[in-house]
């Protein structure tokens, strides 16, 4: 298994997911990527997406006043 680290602290929405999308897309299943962000948005927008594409949400964790890192498992 791989675990990919994705750090897209300080980018806006949309472009957490579309970081984590195109992350993703280079992993195996059962691969997990790691992101850490500070979107408010992609709280819900990136385990929203997980979901419709049928990753696993791993770990998900607010790490600051306004950072999280949320761990997402490639179905």
């Amino acid at each position: 298994m791989t675990v990919k680290k994705l750090d897209v602290v300080s980018l806006v929405c949309p472009f957490p997911l579309i970081e984590a999308k195109a992350a993703m897309a280079e992993l195996q299943s059962g691969d997990e990527l790691v992101i850490d962000f500070d979107c408010t948005q992609a709280t819900e927008s990136i385990p929203q997406w997980a979901a419709e594409e049928g990753h696993t949400i791993s770990d998900y964790q607010q790490v600051g006043d306004a950072s999280w890192t949320i761990t997402v498992m490639k179905g």
